[in-house]
């Protein structure tokens, strides 16, 4: 079993601080909710966001939703041969709980979390599908205990996804950052005991979390 945590995911309601900003105000209307109730999207509040803090980390939610489809419709999660964990960077933790059917439309899926943001679990037929608690990744770190913490970095050691799949213990933790530009905080890499870089250029997040699960998938089931 390993694990799997995007962190500092671009994945938050809209902060108080911008709630006021037309380009908000505007896009709540025409979903009929709340500007405290929808995702901050740069797609949307792009105006709103100029000079915010973590600016280039924030406000793509769909980058987030690309990579939990990508862990979450493979034979490796649906064998329960994984754990997928979403850390926020508002330091929020997402547990995704077994056989979670994540919506393919990104309108559905935003939905989705927008309700889970407010109610803190998803639930269906008394099972927990979603969950969110209020954590940082250390704690989330200390709770899960991996053997080891792999950081997935262009500032990394230069490995071949290949090679660093062969080389990782059971109960390993894989870091991806589920930002669009940038890399991880210094409280992320403090955690982080080995960093490693897959390719020369910067890869999108999705494809590293593709690329990785299945490399990890062939040591198991083929």
């Amino acid at each position: 079993m390993i694990s799997l945590i995007l962190t500092e995911s671009s994945l938050e309601l809209v902060p108080k601080e911008l709630s006021s900003h037309p380009s908000v105000i505007s896009h709540a209307q025409k979903l009929g909710k709340r500007t405290s109730e929808i995702l901050l999207d740069n797609s949307w509040h792009f105006a709103a966001m100029k000079g915010i803090s973590d600016e280039i980390k924030r406000g793509r939610p769909d980058l987030v939703h690309f990579c939990i489809l990508e862990a979450t419709t493979i034979p490796l999660y649906t064998k329960n041969k994984i754990k997928i964990y979403v850390h926020t960077i508002d330091d929020k933790i997402i547990y995704v709980g077994e056989n979670v059917h994540i919506p393919k439309s990104y309108h559905r899926f935003e939905g989705l979390i927008e309700k889970l943001f407010l109610e803190k679990t998803i639930e269906s037929n008394g099972n927990v599908l979603l969950e969110l608690k209020e954590k940082s990744f250390s704690e989330l770190i200390d709770e899960i205990k991996p053997s080891k913490v792999i950081g997935l970095s262009s500032k990394g050691e230069k490995h071949s996804f290949e090679n660093t799949i062969s080389e990782i213990p059971e109960n390993c933790c894989l870091v991806v950052g589920g930002f669009q530009k940038g890399h991880f905080s210094n409280a992320i890499q403090s955690r982080i005991n080995q960093m490693i870089s897959i390719d020369d250029s910067s890869l999108e997040a999705h494809v590293v979390v593709a690329r990785l699960l299945y490399e990890y998938e062939k040591t198991i089931f083929m």
